[in-house]
């Protein structure tokens, strides 16, 4: 059975961004809703702690070693798969919580199921991200910016109302809502995806083993070894990553806390950063195939990364503080658009599962030790004197796209469909 991409179709698209959309914010409520029922029912920051230590572990192993199951299994029934479980591990804990038997380490183990799941299924919607596009007959970079936009905006969405959901309806309740999330995205990308062959399980010559196993999972790290520029993205996010974790987890809440007004302005802040990060991928997604996008990235990331870290370490008003991390927000909204459609155009569509899974895990290795570290630098210095400090290594990460010749390779990674928003002609591919 054939199938034709003659035909321009963009509702396999809008299926799965509005599916992604609703699986995002779901996975938002989650990292809201946990720790404050944690912190209700328990009355412990340590606690809330290392329920989000479960949380997080998992997933970043989950992403180090699910590349070839998402391939073998099929993307349609990993992400299928990955949102059910989610939603009945996040719906177990009110439920055992109501019958008055949920102990601590079931809650952990509940939590560590969700990440173990979330990981592959965002992954397994990602990758599909070229053929949607494809068939929608709309350049790569447009449809990754309103990816990236339709994530933003679930995660702005989610941030705004759960506070309002958990003081109206308790955090019990807004967990069961969470779990009627993961059950609206599981059909919706079910249905978006039905028929397309890049959805289904890849056909192996090979039969399932441990070797084989291996093998592949070997081929999506080898594959990025190989390739300088997606190398050099992994390591500058892996660099950039922890240190926008010990800014938002440390530095800015300790600035807002000691020179601003405290959570409110803080959330003012987070608010602005959100809002114009959603703005900068959507209005990158529509303009930015007209663009060269090294010249883009190093611009955008050079903005958003020492300026923000100047300016709170030589101000103690509000308005420098919105004005930049406004600026910070538009800056960023590009980032990941770029990075996304370098990487889809670097990797063959038979490596897109491994590879993405073996990018995601890498950047996100030491993500915790950001905030470790900046907390031990605000601690033994003082707050400027920790704030120019990581500003200053995140300038050097920034400057690498300037300095090594391989991120120049962005710019010759561009299909014809990218460059011309036309739809390639192709006779059609089998179902496995």
């Amino acid at each position: 059975m054939s199938e034709d991409f003659g035909t321009v179709d963009r509702r396999p698209l809008a299926t799965v961004l509005a599916a992604n959309l609703v699986s995002i914010a779901g996975n938002c409520l989650t990292y809201m809703g946990v720790p404050w029922f944690v912190l209700q029912s328990t009355g412990s920051a340590a606690k809330a702690g290392i329920v989000a230590l479960c949380t997080l572990l998992p997933a970043v192993l989950a992403a180090l070693v699910t590349g070839p199951v998402i391939d073998r299994m099929g993307r349609r029934r990993v992400s299928v798969a990955s949102d059910l479980a989610c939603g009945v591990a996040v719906a177990a804990i009110p439920l055992l919580q109501f019958a008055g038997i949920l102990q601590f380490w079931m809650l952990c183990v509940l939590m560590a199921l969700t990440g173990l799941f979330r990981a592959p299924g965002e992954t397994a919607r990602g990758v599909l991200l070229p053929t949607l596009a494809e068939r929608a007959g709309m350049p790569l970079t447009r449809a990754a910016g309103l990816y990236d936009g339709a994530a933003r905006f679930a995660a702005l969405s989610a941030s705004a109302l759960g506070g309002v959901l958990i003081a109206v309806l308790g955090a019990e309740n807004v967990l069961l809502v969470d779990a009627a999330t993961f059950a609206l995205a599981a059909p919706l990308f079910a249905f978006g995806v039905r028929g397309l062959p890049e959805a289904q399980a890849q056909r192996r010559a090979e039969p399932v083993s441990l070797r084989a196993y291996r093998r592949e999972l070997a081929e999506g790290y080898r594959f990025v070894a190989a390739t300088p520029l997606l190398l050099g993205l992994c390591l500058m996010t892996l660099v950039t990553r922890g240190l926008d974790q010990g800014w938002s987890a440390v530095l800015l809440p300790v600035h807002a806390r000691e020179e601003l007004d405290g959570a409110v302005d803080l959330g003012l802040l987070n608010a602005a950063f959100g809002v114009c990060a959603l703005t900068g991928a959507l209005v990158y997604g529509a303009v930015g195939s007209r663009f060269r996008r090294w010249p883009v990235f190093t611009i955008a990331f050079l903005i958003g990364g020492l300026p923000r870290f100047v300016v709170a370490a030589f101000t103690d008003t509000f308005t420098p503080m919105v004005v930049i991390m406004a600026v910070e927000g538009l800056a960023f909204g590009v980032l990941n658009p770029i990075m996304a459609t370098v990487t889809y155009e670097k990797v063959p569509e038979e490596l897109r599962s491994r590879v993405l899974s073996a990018t995601t895990a890498s950047v996100q290795l030491v993500t915790p030790l950001g905030g470790l570290a900046a907390g031990f630098l605000v601690d033994s210095a003082s707050l400027p004197s920790a704030l120019l400090t990581v500003g200053g290594v995140y300038l050097l990460a920034t400057l690498c796209p300037m300095i090594f010749p391989a991120w120049r390779q962005m710019d010759s990674t561009g299909s014809p469909q990218d460059r011309e928003g036309s739809l390639p002609q192709r006779s059609g591919s089998k179902r496995v």
